[in-house]
């Protein structure tokens, strides 16, 4: 079995261990620098310019074999917890072994024997030489493959989980800061109603939130594959212990010791691959989220209301030099799209197993699983960086709506002045002609709306105060109050629920 990844990077035990950071962030390094000596071979930009080092080394061949050799070893010390005859030198040998991982001989054990599984077991079985003869008994390939891709989902599905806390605390604290400040609203990305940019944050962490949600309920459904055998019968596992009762008890051992509280109740060879397809589903649900974030960036950049952090030196054109482009907008949406795109294989996976297992998955699963990961790491760590670093230019946001609220308050200038005993419908028709007039001195003439002027002069509005009336706050509904209410009954119970939980810290290095 090909790694998915390339490279000899080095596994950090927990994520979230800063002497594990400081290893993989060496080993990325040397993998950049193996690459530049050697420019004709390829290297994945998921993992040289988006992915977290902590994400890339959740994918990387030795966290991959080492996760195989916790389960040899659960596996042993189940079966002799049992009663099979495994001593308990055999299971320190297995225990001093288990990161003593030589890639290079793998590779040379699966040169000669054309597969990947047995190759990694005589590596392990040549560092724990007194345990060779029991290791495996009774298992599979995929006792060993599934369960340990079951492990590295649950553990790259916390990870997501992180990167969603970090985005939605950052734009919560936007949302808080910005609740009340006026803005255009659009609709069909035309002139509307006025909202506040606080509340348009909120939409966007408000979708962040259901991505958590649902990055909880894929965690929680994750189950362990079991000890099962070649067909899922467990009959290998039956000769062994005699017993069913004796095989359910191994079963639930193994599981315990890898952290699993409960396994898929029946399987063929392998656990259904409706999983995968599910979790990759969940992660082009978020990359759906942050496109629309990303999208929604670049447009405001477009109108310099809002942008995203800009570094003291960075140049946004090779010839424009005044350039500043969102071009971590722009990569969000890039790989947003591609982690959508993916979506695709993983129901195509699950449709195309075969009773109870066929191998056409295994080529696609290689590139599906940890590129789906590594790319919604990238994106998500990129719009918790934008949210964080967020730059609001509240003065163009003001000229913005000065230039469209005379249209806008045309409602209510109406409603005083049949209030102040107007003719409702002889006003409207005023107002009409005047705001029809005011348009083409912008549209035409590109001059400022002038229609307070023109209506300021026109006795039918003698009396009526428009300056009060044209006052941003009147036209925002409750919008600050939305604001408050959803920080207070989504994100206050959020906070207190992930307490205890990580966020790890955006890390843009191009």
């Amino acid at each position: 079995m090909a790694p998915a990844l390339a490279g000899n990077a080095v596994s950090p035990g927990r994520a979230e261990d800063p002497q594990g950071m400081k290893v993989l962030t060496m080993a990325r390094g040397k993998q950049t620098k193996d690459a530049t000596a050697s420019p004709d071979v390829y290297v994945s930009p998921l993992v040289a310019r988006n992915a977290s080092p902590e994400m890339a080394a959740l994918f990387s061949p030795r966290h991959r074999v080492r996760t195989w050799r916790r389960i040899w070893l659960a596996l042993a010390e189940g079966q002799r917890s049992l009663g099979l005859p495994i001593r308990a030198g055999q299971i320190a040998a297995l225990r001093r072994g288990l990161e003593i991982i030589d890639l290079s001989a793998a590779a040379a054990h699966e040169k000669r024997l054309r597969h990947d599984v047995m190759a990694h077991l005589h590596a392990y079985a040549d560092v724990a030489p007194s345990a060779r003869g029991i290791l495996h008994l009774g298992a599979t390939s995929m006792d060993v493959v599934d369960n340990a891709d079951l492990l590295i989902l649950r553990e790259a599905l916390h990870r997501i989980r992180g990167w969603l806390l970090t985005t939605v605390d950052a734009l919560a604290a936007q949302a808080r800061r910005h609740r009340d400040l006026p803005c255009l609203g659009f609709t069909h990305y035309q002139p509307a109603q006025l909202t506040t940019l606080g509340k348009r944050i909120s939409l966007w962490c408000w979708d962040f939130v259901r991505d958590l949600e649902e990055i909880e309920r894929r965690i929680a459904d994750l189950r362990f594959r079991g000890i099962r055998g070649a067909t899922g019968t467990q009959a290998s596992f039956l000769t062994l212990l005699g017993g069913g009762a004796r095989v359910r008890r191994l079963e639930a051992l193994v599981a315990r010791k890898l952290g699993f509280t409960a396994c898929e109740p029946v399987t063929g060879q392998t656990y259904s691959r409706k999983v995968d397809a599910q979790v990759v589903s969940t992660l082009a649900t978020i990359a759906a989220g942050v496109h629309k974030y990303a999208n929604d960036m670049r447009l405001l950049a477009n109108l310099k209301e809002v942008e995203e952090p800009f570094e003291k030196a960075q140049v946004g054109s090779s010839a424009m030099a005044y350039k500043r482009n969102p071009m971590l907008s722009e990569r969000a949406t890039g790989l947003s799209r591609f982690v959508i795109s993916l979506a695709q294989s993983g129901y195509q996976n699950a449709a195309e197993q075969w009773l109870e297992r066929t191998l056409d998955d295994s080529s696609n699963k290689r590139l599906l699983i940890p590129e789906a990961f590594l790319a919604t790491d990238g994106i998500l760590q990129i719009a918790a960086h934008v949210a964080r670093g967020m730059v609001v230019y509240p003065r163009v946001i003001r000229a913005r709506i000065d230039a469209e609220l005379p249209f806008i308050a045309t409602e209510d200038i109406l409603m005083a002045a049949a209030a102040a005993g107007g003719d409702r419908q002889a006003l409207h028709e005023r107002i009409r002609v005047h705001a029809q007039a005011a348009a083409a001195q912008v549209k035409l003439h590109g001059r400022p709306n002038d229609l307070l002027e023109r209506l300021s002069r026109d006795p039918a509005f003698t009396g009526i105060r428009l300056r009060d009336i044209m006052n941003p706050a009147r036209y925002v509904g409750l919008a600050p109050r939305q604001v408050d209410g959803f920080l207070r009954q989504v994100i206050a119970p959020l906070k207190r629920r992930y307490r205890g939980i990580l966020r790890p810290r955006p890390r843009i290095e191009v």
